[in-house]
């Protein structure tokens, strides 16, 4: 029943305040905010990608303010650039930009990531959990069930804009429409493509707009070769001051200023660079509150601002400097663990030892241990081949527990490798089966034969498809890599492109990282004392010739400039170098047993089992053994040691 007012009664007053003040509200601009102010009010941090879960402080990072005012709209900035080491906070500060242009700022965005399994993981581990857990931007994303909605785990549409999200490399998915953002997150994993360098192939989507906004990240890589380290230099290279709690100095905090007792990583703390005053952990807080960022250098562009931070700026709770000095000291036995400290932790460039090593300095400290005999400290062996139009080149290497290695053997096994049954691949099988004799008298077998594929590769692919998967592997080299050994990809593939199981997996190596791993190892000096351990990662050799040590230095780094970017790049500087690329992939079979990855107990497991010794032989037989060429033809060798108790494996 409709009610009807009665026309005798007088009529309520009107409101105009009120209704002066509403339409005043309604056609109100919304409150122009920063990123910072917009992330404070609104984020929310969600359970699967965040060990502090709930609502953004932007108090837990101070130094992320500034970056944050930058990458807000009123900021004239165009390029920013964030070189920064790990528990920082640099992902969180890109997500919340991503929400803040939905909210905020609508307008095409990318977001590049070094891999196309990375970008799908970054839009449901990252993306994904900002539109869920933001309550302001619930309603914004399109829902992906909504038919003809374009929503997909690449492409996000909200009111206003879209995300895009692509892979390094894939060109395909950067050539797309103009686009107004640009996230460019860990950009030391891009390779250059057939295309261009995905850098400037995203760079090019933006210039159609002239308020444009790029987000540059990543940690640093090679010194000359890092992308993010470019870029820093292009802008005015800011630094984050602290003031020391003791004397109240602003200062950067370096690593050289962390001091603490020997063996006792939980004392480590901070000395005042200027007094001398100790710091300690928990003095972090206040100083990251009033701290304050510091441009050391005019830019080359002025429209790029970059920023550096290390991790010995982590929050207190995050990563400490008793983790710091535990990551530290674990460098001192593998020394490769140095660069991802210098990387991933200080967030500075990593010098690559790319001059060649003296081959003459290498030849004059050989040592007297017999060839095709495994020295005493020797845990397991692996095998690299190299192929040659009329010869197969092999060494096999003894790894040890600090990561040192002891040459067993070199060799050629010569023959036509065009054919799967020629009979240098029968000599090859009989390598593989062999069993070297150790200095205690027992047997050990090669544990893995990594072959390079590069030359007459379907006919390495049939002798390797007739082998244990778990005792050869095929090999590709791939300058770009950065760990020495990358996810191994099916070669064998039905015509549906299902994989064939127990199929071959050809696996890619990092050839730079593990040549520059040893060229490191190579100058390592002898102990001065006879009897004094070699330090770790040391490399022994017999005695070779000549050829050999000039083989296995026969390459250096240079650097070059490719298609406009610094790059580094390994060049023979002898016509071979065949010993090199097999020490590469000796190393690179040692990486896939996972030798990188055992802890002490697994290391245990190899030490050999008490076994009756060898005779004696007399100085005659030991000055023959020395002087047999470096060739597989030990069948009497064989024969003399076949009752030898062979050592057991738990290999394969």
């Amino acid at each position: 029943m409709t009610e009807v007012l009665d026309p005798t009664l007088p009529t309520p007053p009107l409101d105009l305040k009120a209704y002066i003040q509403g339409f005043q509200a309604g056609i109100r601009p919304d409150r122009l905010l920063s990123l910072r102010e917009w992330a404070d009010e609104y984020r929310y941090l969600s359970s699967k990608s965040s060990a502090e879960p709930g609502k953004f402080r932007s108090s837990r990072t101070p130094y992320i303010r500034e970056v944050m005012e930058c990458l807000s709209n009123h900021s004239s900035a165009e390029i920013v650039v964030l070189m920064f080491g790990a528990q920082l906070g640099k992902t969180e500060t890109l997500v919340s930009w991503l929400g803040y242009i939905a909210d905020a700022s609508p307008g095409p965005c990318m977001i590049v990531q070094p891999s196309l399994d990375m970008a799908k993981r970054f839009s449901k581990q990252r993306l994904d959990p900002l539109f869920e857990d933001t309550p302001r931007l619930k309603d914004k994303l399109r829902p992906a069930r909504e038919r003809d909605s374009g929503n997909s785990q690449l492409a996000k549409l909200f009111e206003g804009g879209l995300f895009l999200i692509a892979g390094s490399n894939s060109p395909a998915s950067l050539r797309s429409a103009p686009i107004r953002y640009l996230a460019l997150d860990e950009v030391d994993g891009y390779g250059l493509t057939e295309e261009g360098h995905p850098i400037e192939l995203a760079l090019a989507r933006t210039k159609t707009f002239s308020r444009r906004k790029v987000l540059i990240t990543s940690t640093p890589t090679i010194a000359g070769s890092s992308n993010v380290e470019e870029f820093f230099l292009q802008g005015d290279q800011r630094f984050y001051e602290v003031p020391c709690p003791g004397c109240g100095e602003y200062q950067i905090l370096k690593w050289e200023r962390v001091k603490w007792d020997e063996d006792q990583p939980e004392t480590a703390h901070f000395a005042c660079e200027v007094n001398g005053c100790r710091i300690e952990e928990r003095h972090k807080t206040q100083m990251l509150e009033n701290g304050r960022w510091v441009a050391t250098a005019e830019p080359k562009n002025p429209k790029v601002v970059s920023f550096h931070l290390s991790s010995l700026y982590s929050p207190v709770g995050w990563f400490g400097l008793a983790d710091a000095v535990r990551m530290f000291l674990r460098t001192k036995s593998a020394p490769e663990l140095l660069r991802a400290f210098t990387n991933t932790y200080l967030a500075e460039t990593f010098q690559e030892k790319g001059e060649a090593p003296d081959w003459e300095r290498l030849y004059r400290r050989r040592e007297s241990y017999p060839i095709g005999t495994v020295p005493r400290p020797v845990a397991f062996l692996t095998a690299g081949v190299d192929v040659q139009k009329d010869r197969l080149e092999y060494e096999v290497v003894g790894w040890c527990r600090d990561k040192s290695s002891y040459s067993v053997e070199y060799g050629q096994l010569f023959g036509d490798t065009t054919s799967p049954d020629g009979p240098v691949w029968g000599e090859l099988d009989k390598l593989l089966a062999r069993e070297f004799p150790t200095e205690d008298g027992e047997l050990l077998p090669i544990r893995m034969m990594g072959i390079d594929t590069g030359y007459n590769t379907q006919t390495v692919y049939s002798w390797v498809r007739k082998q244990a998967p778990n005792r050869v592997s095929a090999l590709k080299g791939q300058d770009g890599l950065a760990t020495m050994i990358g996810q191994p990809r099916p070669v064998d593939i039905t015509d549906r492109g299902v994989r064939i199981k127990r199929g071959l997996r050809l696996w890619s190596v990092g050839v730079s990282l593990i040549k520059s791993e040893l060229y490191g190892l190579l100058n390592l000096d002898p102990p001065l004392k006879a009897g004094d351990p070699h330090p770790g990662g040391y490399c022994h050799f017999p005695e070779y010739n000549e050829a050999y040590f000039q083989m296995l230095t026969a390459e250096q780094l240079i650097a070059r400039t490719v298609r406009g970017y610094r790059r580094l790049e390994w060049q023979k500087i002898r016509d071979r170098n065949e010993a090199l690329d097999l020490r590469v992939y000796a190393r690179a079979s040692a990486s896939i047993v996972g030798m990188d990855r055992w802890r002490d107990t697994q290391w245990d497991a190899l030490k050999p089992m008490v076994a009756a010794k060898q005779p004696e032989s007399t100085p005659q037989q030991e000055q023959e053994s020395r002087a047999r060429p470096v060739t597989v033809t030990a069948t009497a060798s064989e024969q003399g040691t076949a009752k030898i108790k062979r050592r057991r494996s738990n290999y394969w």
